[in-house]
């Protein structure tokens, strides 16, 4: 049974109604760092990104949070290239599908 955090992201990539406000609410008091990006790239906000840095603790959530960065910046070129590698590496990372297949915002 997957924890809290996750059970919102899926919530969120599953386009559930209540849950973009839902990660929002949570992450203001969150260290999960799945949370913090999703929550950063629904609401554009370059400061979740850096909290989200701060407790990346293992290769795959820093890789993640560097594909939000470049992501967030509308760097097309680098983020294709993260993401790639991540979802090579960890192609179970539903929430790096996801990012994947949002709009980047226009710079």
């Amino acid at each position: 049974m997957p924890d809290d955090d996750t059970a919102l992201l899926l919530k969120l990539i599953g386009d559930q109604p209540d849950a973009s406000a839902d990660v929002l609410a949570h992450a203001a008091d969150s260290t999960s760092t799945p949370l913090l990006v999703a929550a950063a790239l629904l609401v554009g906000d370059a400061g979740l990104l850096t909290r989200a840095a701060q407790h990346a603790t293992t290769t795959r959530d820093r890789q993640l949070v560097a594909l939000a960065q470049a992501h967030l910046r509308g760097d097309a070129d680098l983020f294709h290239a993260l993401v790639r590698d991540h979802l090579s590496d960890y192609p179970d990372n539903l929430l790096a599908a996801w990012i994947a297949g949002r709009t980047p915002p226009t710079p």
